[in-house]
């Protein structure tokens, strides 16, 4: 059974894929799905409930909380791709240079994954965030710089798998160079639970950002983030409470969406299941 069959095989990543797909699509289609401006202020209208003119209500400056949330979703799926591919390039590096050199250069790049991991995520990003200015910029480079380590981790354990393999030995006899053999014959075969980690990094890195965004460390207002939104609105939870519910569904819906995909890709790659 191919890989492909297997993933799509189970209903759990049919359900991920569908629902990834719909933040996918609004997100690229955001100026034509929003029917207002995310940014827009109408102060005869704030804190209206859900109406036919607003599906979702409005918040306390009167702006559409179902554009908010529309718009919200290309800030949520940029911070995970960025910061993912800057933990992914950053930590494969790292992890295939310890696993094939090994040494003191490998001893360094476990201490320095050591050292990461001694320090609770959320509280190394507000660090990184606090030193480098509050701001959406900020957020996605603090999240992939506290989030390397688990690449660099699973890139150096399958390295060190691999590179005494049959394959890499007749390389070597060959004449490549190590570049050659990392990049050629060892860092495809090593691959797969990078890209497994990576998709359920996705999801990680949105919560922890939203977590930031609701500090007021990650974007900053008007930016529509989920997670500023859930800040603003737990002073209106009684008041308004679809200012809550709101953000709150769309970033349970986009986390369940990577981990159901991401799980569906672990057992999709699985050797051991071909």
């Amino acid at each position: 059974m191919s890989r492909l069959k297997r993933f799509t095989g189970r209903g759990s990543a049919r359900v991920g894929a569908a629902f990834l797909l719909i933040f996918l699509l609004t997100a690229a289609f955001a100026p034509w799905l929003a029917p207002y401006s995310y940014k827009t202020q109408n102060l005869n209208d704030v804190l209206q409930p859900p109406s036919r003119a607003h599906l979702l209500g409005t918040d306390e400056f009167g702006r559409d909380v179902l554009s908010r949330v529309i718009y919200g979703t290309r800030i949520a799926l940029a911070v995970g791709a960025i910061a993912v591919g800057i933990g992914v390039t950053v930590g494969t590096i790292l992890g295939a240079v310890a696993g094939y050199w090994g040494g003191w250069l490998g001893m360094a790049v476990v201490s320095l994954v050591d050292i990461v991991w001694s320090f609770p995520t959320i509280l190394l990003a507000i660090g990184f965030v606090a030193v480098l200015r509050p701001g959406l910029v900020s957020a996605m480079i603090a999240l992939g710089l506290v989030s390397w380590p688990q690449y660099a981790r699973m890139m150096r354990a399958q390295v060190l798998s691999l590179r005494e393999k049959e394959f890499v030995e007749a390389a070597r006899s060959q004449g490549l160079s190590d570049r050659h053999i990392l990049a050629r014959h060892i860092a495809p075969n090593a691959i797969s639970p990078i890209v497994i980690l990576a998709t359920l990094g996705m999801a990680s890195a949105i919560l922890v950002e939203s977590a930031l965004s609701y500090l007021g460390l990650g974007a900053q207002p008007p930016a529509p983030s989920w997670g500023a939104m859930l800040s603003s609105g737990r002073n209106f939870i009684y008041q308004a409470p679809w200012l809550t519910i709101a953000p709150g569904l769309a970033i349970m819906f986009v986390v369940l969406a990577f981990n159901l995909c991401g799980d569906a890709l672990r057992d999709a790659l699985d050797p051991r299941k071909f």
